[in-house]
């Protein structure tokens, strides 16, 4: 199941409510996962930023963008990010694969880099 790093920044209300009344949210967010189907590995806070970090797997980017939309239109946090990590051997396969297609593409303006003029459709005119 892929995983996902979810970084949001709390407003600056709910930083306060938080403060005054201290709720679990962990079991929040554990209940969020599990209804699509994922699962929280850690979280993590930075309390200088007012933000949380969050390790979850979920089933594909479909349910991680619920994840945000659900989080977003809270109006709890100023932002919501979701971002698929790889683990080391995932990234590995990434790189063979890049590897094995990389002659498949060619990047804009290479005929001028191989010194191919022919193809310039504009001139410079001096």
């Amino acid at each position: 199941m892929p995983k996902y790093l979810c970084s949001a920044t709390y407003s600056s209300g709910s930083w306060a409510r938080m403060i005054r009344i201290s709720e679990d949210r962990v079991k929040a967010v554990k209940a969020l996962l599990g209804s699509l189907g994922g699962s929280l590995d850690s979280t993590y806070w930075e309390v200088s930023a007012r933000s949380v970090f969050a390790l979850a797997d979920l089933p594909d980017s479909s349910s991680a963008t619920a994840v945000a939309a659900v989080m977003t239109h809270t109006g709890a946090f100023k932002n919501v990010e979701m971002h698929e990590v790889l683990s080391q051997e995932q990234f590995n396969e990434v790189l063979e694969l890049a590897d094995s297609v990389a002659d498949m593409y060619t990047p804009p303006g290479q005929a001028l880099h191989d010194g191919d003029s022919s193809v310039t459709r504009f001139r410079i005119r001096g």
